[in-house]
């Protein structure tokens, strides 16, 4: 399989595919401006690169739990003046965010956002006895940023995956012609990932607020030739595979960019304001791409942002005081924006993470690797105001206790999270195992959080 990428200003054209598919790829992405897309469902991911301290994120507060977060946490433990109000969950128990997480606790007590609980990456169920015994396969390189970081994004914990489980789900929406349109389904505002990798299909990856032409051309008649020049070049047939598919992606990208371009130059300015950081602006392109989907020719979209520095270490909840309002300020209004385009109910946005880290501190007021996590997912399909999975028993070496120091043996898989969001973006059951090959080991493929 030919990996190739190219890489200019501001928008980037990632080719996963074989050098036949690439020529299989039509022009012309666009016959028409579409009328709006029927049934049109988006997934937005947010991950959040260091692993995210989920422990102080949602905090259990029932008097038994309180009391064993607020002696085993030390120095971590947030004060109830450091979370939000108490809020009844469907379970009948109550939780508190982060106060820095205001907006999501809101959405969560307005029944728009629920809680996935002790999620992470696994082969299959796995017990404290079977884990410490050391009988059941575990996934690669625990606790390790890079391993970790890409089997969240391929669900694949054991042994290399050239995809993802994005790219996969794309390689699907392309074989049954779900789109319109051959343009990209998985659309990056945060770099290439290897989430939306694909054997077929290619990602789309765009720096928010840049510029998605070739630099250096213009209206002029000469500037214009050697554009056209540049066009030519590319068709040509030199009769080499490698250049052939080197410029097949480059021609793609540039028939892309003019689309993208096109689109987005009919998008209304939205009456939501958007922060001004980077999470803030990622989600913000995203967005405007959601708004004119139709223009594209998609019924099915799937976006990628992210934001780091969330290997806390030491000065954790500083960190955290920091990064916390930007997630949570970002991902409300991107949500106020989805209502504004009326695509609420159709438009879900989720939380990924390396992993959790230890529940007990360092001597740094950080905290170190972990493994099981709490995850956020966001829209007017979620069962919101839930918590899905079981939280984890707080105690050291306790049940839940990969060791000593509250690394949370998962409950609930990536497979099992994530195959639950395609069920409901319109993966059929009987295409999931090849989008999820581990995901048949578990009893429960969907969780039930999407309606």
């Amino acid at each position: 399989m030919l990996k190739t990428q190219f890489n200019r200003r501001g928008f980037v054209r990632a080719g996963m595919a074989g050098v036949g598919s690439l020529a299989l790829r039509p022009f012309g992405l666009l016959p028409a401006l579409a009328q709006s897309a029927p049934d049109y469902r988006a997934l937005v991911c947010v991950f959040l690169f260091g692993g995210n301290d989920t422990n102080n994120s949602i905090v259990p507060m029932d008097d038994a739990s309180f009391k064993a977060y607020t002696n085993l946490r030390g120095a971590l433990a947030l004060p109830t003046t450091a979370l939000t109000q108490p809020i009844p969950a469907g379970t009948g128990n109550s939780y508190a965010f982060h106060g820095k997480l205001a907006e999501l606790a809101s959405l969560f007590g307005s029944g728009e956002l629920a809680v996935v609980a002790n999620c992470g990456t696994l082969i299959q169920p796995l017990t404290q006895a079977q884990y410490k015994a050391q009988q059941t396969p575990v996934p690669n390189n625990l606790f390790s940023h890079s391993d970790q970081q890409l089997e969240w994004q391929t669900s694949i914990a054991q042994g290399h995956s050239p995809t993802g489980w994005a790219g996969r789900t794309a390689d699907y929406l392309a074989s049954q012609g779900v789109n319109s349109s051959a343009f990209p389904a998985f659309f990056s505002v945060a770099g290439n990932t290897l989430q939306g990798a694909g054997v077929q299909t290619q990602q789309v990856a765009l720096s928010p607020g840049q510029t998605l032409q070739l630099s250096g051309f213009t209206t002029a008649a000469a500037s214009q030739a050697r554009y056209q020049a540049l066009n030519q070049l590319l068709a040509f047939d030199s009769g080499l595979s490698m250049v052939q598919a080197a410029n097949g992606v480059l021609a793609n990208t540039i028939q892309d960019a003019n689309v993208l371009s096109t689109a987005l130059s009919k998008t209304m300015p939205f009456k939501t304001a958007f922060p001004a950081t980077s999470l803030g602006q990622q989600l913000q392109q995203v967005a405007q791409i959601i708004q004119v989907h139709s223009y594209l020719g998609m019924r099915r979209q799937i976006f990628f942002c992210s934001l780091g520095g969330f290997d806390t270490h030491a000065n954790e909840l500083v960190t955290h005081n920091n990064l916390y309002p930007q997630v949570s300020q970002a991902i409300a209004a991107f949500y106020n924006a989805t209502q504004e385009l009326g695509l609420a109910d159709s438009v879900t946005t989720f939380t990924e993470s390396d992993f959790s880290r230890t529940f007990q501190p360092t001597s740094d007021n950080g905290s170190d690797h972990a493994w099981g996590a709490h995850h956020f997912v966001l829209g007017g399909a979620v069962k919101g105001g839930n918590i899905f999975g079981r939280f984890p028993s707080f105690q050291f070496a306790g049940p839940d206790d990969a060791d000593t120091r509250g690394r949370w043996i998962p409950t609930t898989s990536v497979d099992q999270y994530a195959a639950t969001l395609c069920s409901w973006f319109g993966i059929p059951d009987t295409a999931l195992p090849a989008v999820f090959p581990n995901l048949n080991q578990f009893t429960a493929k969907n969780l039930g959080f999407l309606k």
